[in-house]
């Protein structure tokens, strides 16, 4: 067969994903943490960009988001069914200077306020007295809490004199978790000091006497042993009792009343002194700090009935396009690679202020429409929650489901009713038993669990018998869904839950 050339015209359709494009796709499924650290960098980078400090607040009765001439015909920038035709030359859209700040507000009762224990609000009026210009941080007035690490340090040197003994007990101070408990292994810890093992577990002995009691334990039984000690509580009965502490956690009573040797009466109150002992006494010091969620929508009622959403203005960045700066660069500019790199940096900067307001948009939109989708779970509770998937949101607002998602992803929305993940609307769906309107998995799952919490010893239900239940309200399940639900929220089964409630029937406020 011969070989031959020939010239063919094909049409066809593609998307192209042009490094904007991705960038603009990459901001939206980022956190609020996540989006401040790119912004950052990129100010770091570019030389055009600025942080707009000075933005002026927007008031309630402004609207969230200001639209442009050109940008209120943009809001399919990431709707992926769409072709992109044209990636070259300049932006064909001037956002200006300033970048307007998509929304502000004030926190609803959803957002988490600030802790202030240590405050001294005597101090606070006196250092406003004394010329304070109002600009000093809260922080500045607020006791910092003790590590556990300092407590522990500042209380070695009352203990231990010697030298040796001190090097020691500072690094078994160094090993201790945040629960207040040291490895178990003290030989290897001894052959890396090159200290005896003798001295190494005298040192800790001496440690272990340290505030709070049952600091140091390698183990459960140690620390609540350390604390019975310090009671002066600790008999021989109650170390049987500590030796088979997994009989305790299994709830395998007769069990223990025969490796004890002692009745039930007696049990329960050395189970009932058990239960008021600290399994964590390192808890309660300040070593782990953690990072409250930031909502990056806020939720509230509205006066007429409705609902008022907006964005967080505190999660989204502020920036601007210095163009004076621009203008004075381009014209010293001494050859064409210094105009091309001042020029892209003008285009990345105009990107990226078109990005993060068209991301702000597009997270108020889908929002705005899950509230709406969801209204009744605002107004009366989570056995409300409507089944929900993201196609339903997409088509409501024109956009690719795949932007839903991306949108949904790491935001948390600050309702009255508490701090949600986007993704905790959409639910599955069950079916109706009388062909009514499905159920939302979530709010099924609500519903076995307050069943299962309203449960007396003599009344617990199988997981058949919660099928039943639920059918009888209207809810077509399975006995395999209601026990994979069951479980998923770490309920145990009717036979392990029957014999608990008659443990605490016998044994009164233990659980």
């Amino acid at each position: 067969m011969a070989l031959s050339a020939k010239l063919e015209l094909r049409q066809g359709q593609q998307l192209v994903m042009t490094p904007q494009l991705q960038q603009a796709i990459r901001l939206l499924q980022l956190s609020n943490l996540e989006l401040t650290e790119f912004v950052d960098s990129e100010l770091e980078r570019n030389p055009l960009l600025e942080r707009d400090d000075n933005a002026n607040a927007k008031t309630a009765d402004e609207p969230i988001v200001e639209r442009t001439e050109e940008s209120a015909t943009d809001d399919r920038w990431l709707d992926l069914r769409e072709p992109v035709n044209d990636h070259t030359g300049g932006l064909d859209v001037d956002f200006g200077n300033v970048f307007q700040e998509p929304g502000t507000g004030e926190p609803g009762s959803g957002a988490t306020s600030a802790a202030t224990s240590g405050l001294s609000w005597a101090n606070v009026s006196q250092r406003m007295h004394n010329g304070g210009d109002g600009d000093n941080d809260l922080e500045d007035f607020v006791a910092n809490q003790i590590s556990l690490r300092d407590h522990l340090s500042s209380q070695l040197p009352l203990t231990v004199s010697d030298p040796v003994e001190r090097l020691i007990g500072q690094h078994l101070i160094d090993l201790v978790d945040e629960a207040g408990y040291i490895p178990e292994n003290l030989e290897a810890l001894a052959q890396r000091l090159g200290a005896p093992l003798e001295l190494v577990e005298s040192v800790l002995g001496k440690l272990q006497t340290f505030d709070p009691p049952g600091i140091f334990a390698r183990s459960l039984a140690e620390c609540l042993a350390l604390q019975l000690k310090d009671q002066n509580r600790y008999d021989p009965l109650m170390a049987q009792l500590l030796a088979h502490l997994d009989l305790l956690a299994s709830r395998n009573i007769p069990a223990l009343k025969r490796a004890i040797g002692i009745d039930m009466d007696e049990l329960a109150d050395m189970i009932r002194e058990i239960k008021r002992l600290n399994p964590k006494p390192g808890l309660k010091f300040g070593s782990v700090q953690l990072q409250p969620v930031v909502p990056d929508v806020i939720v509230r009622a509205a006066s007429d009935g409705g609902w008022h959403v907006e964005l967080n203005s505190d999660t989204l960045p502020r920036v601007l396009v210095n163009r004076t700066y621009y203008t004075r660069i381009a014209k010293s500019a001494a050859n064409e690679r210094d105009k091309g790199y001042i020029f892209d940096c003008l285009q990345t900067a105009n990107w990226l202020v078109k990005s993060l307001d068209q991301r702000a948009r597009t997270i108020l939109k889908v929002a705005e429409q899950i509230v709406r989708q969801q209204d009744s779970f605002f107004m009366y509770g989570v056995q409300y929650l409507r089944p929900l998937n993201l196609k339903v949101i997409a088509d409501a607002i024109s956009m690719h489901e795949s932007t839903v998602s991306r949108v949904t992803s790491n935001k948390y929305i600050a309702t009255p009713r508490g701090i949600f993940e986007l993704k905790y609307f959409f639910t599955s769906a069950i079916a109706s038993a009388a062909d009514g309107e499905a159920h939302s998995s979530e709010a099924v799952r609500h519903r076995i669990k307050q069943l299962i919490d309203a449960e007396s010893a003599g009344d617990v239900l199988s997981d058949d018998q919660l099928v039943d239940r639920l059918k009888g309200e209207g809810i077509e399940i399975a006995r395999r869904t209601v026990a994979k639900y069951r479980e998923a929220m770490r309920i145990p089964s009717s036979v392990q839950r029957r014999r608990d409630k008659k443990l605490v029937e016998r044994l009164g406020d233990f659980a």
